[in-house]
């Protein structure tokens, strides 16, 4: 016999079925079924949405605290990117200045040294004339002594005593160097 048949056979004669529950069976289990989804629907659904809403607050929260902190970071990022730029702005002016007071620094040293440079030039010219007019007394005083000598041995007398004698033979150089002058 076919299960079918079989089925047919048991439903025609009253009997239940092995697979089909019988009715009571089934009418307390859908009442336990309505209780427990009574119970569901008003105690544990309700605080399941609260966590879930309470979930969903914190991390709206957190995604708006995150974004405050991204804009602050921001924020921040830019007021340094600012500071940057003006402590560069700054260095370079600073360069710019320490670049310059070098430029005067090595004008005014090189002055300084020019000026040295002049003041000992001045003072060695000063020094070759003085040594120069030293050794022109001192030649004169030679020149004129030789020549003394000189004309106390043609004239046979000394002439070295005599005033007269010194005042000869300063107006005879100074007529030399009067010559000198005039040819130069």
């Amino acid at each position: 016999m076919s299960l079918m048949n079989y089925d047919s056979a048991l439903v025609a004669a009253g009997e239940q079925h092995l697979l089909l529950p019988a009715d009571y069976d089934i009418f307390w289990s859908l009442v336990v079924l309505v209780v427990l989804l009574l119970f569901f629907w008003k105690f544990v659904l309700p605080q399941l949405n609260k966590v879930l809403d309470e979930r969903a607050a914190k991390i709206e929260g957190g995604i708006e605290q995150a974004q405050a902190v991204q804009a602050e970071a921001d924020a921040r990022k830019n007021e340094y990117e600012q500071l940057l730029a003006e402590a560069r702005t700054e260095a370079a002016e600073i360069r710019e200045k320490a670049r310059a007071d070098g430029e005067a620094i090595k004008v005014e040293k090189k002055q300084e040294t020019q000026a040295e440079l002049d003041r000992m030039t001045k003072s060695a010219k000063d020094q070759i004339e003085a040594e120069r007019q030293a050794a022109i007394v001192s030649l004169r005083q030679e020149v004129g002594s030789l020549a003394i000598d000189l004309a106390s041995g043609v004239v046979g007398e000394n002439l070295a005593d005599d005033q007269r004698s010194s005042a000869y033979v300063d107006r005879f150089l100074n007529e030399l160097d009067s010559k000198a002058g005039t040819s130069n």
